[in-house]
């Protein structure tokens, strides 16, 4: 089943400044070889349902690495069995209506 999902990992203990964090966490979206969109309050992500929860695990477990004692995190997810649809796909349909 494929998944967008729109992810905010915010790292808790480690400063104002969490950019480093959420760097580390593309580095593993790249890694997993996951198409991404980073947005100025997270990060939105598509494919494979369990390649997708697979890296958000995976962005845990490198937050914690990187020294964070505790990390909040909100997921949004969206599916569809009617049509595939990318994350371009809901922009576009949105951006057309505006012109």
């Amino acid at each position: 089943m494929q998944v967008i999902l729109d992810l905010c990992l915010v790292p808790l203990g480690v400063g104002v400044s969490v950019s480093q964090y959420v760097a580390e966490c593309h580095r593993v979206l790249q890694e997993a070889g996951l198409k991404h969109q980073l947005h100025a309050y997270g990060t939105n992500i598509e494919g494979d349902w369990d390649a997708v929860m697979a890296a958000v695990k995976r962005c845990h477990e490198r937050v914690h690495e990187m020294g964070a004692p505790r990390i909040t995190t909100t997921i949004k997810l969206g599916t569809r069995t009617d049509r595939e649809q990318t994350m371009a796909d809901k922009v576009q349909s949105v951006e057309k209506k505006l012109q």
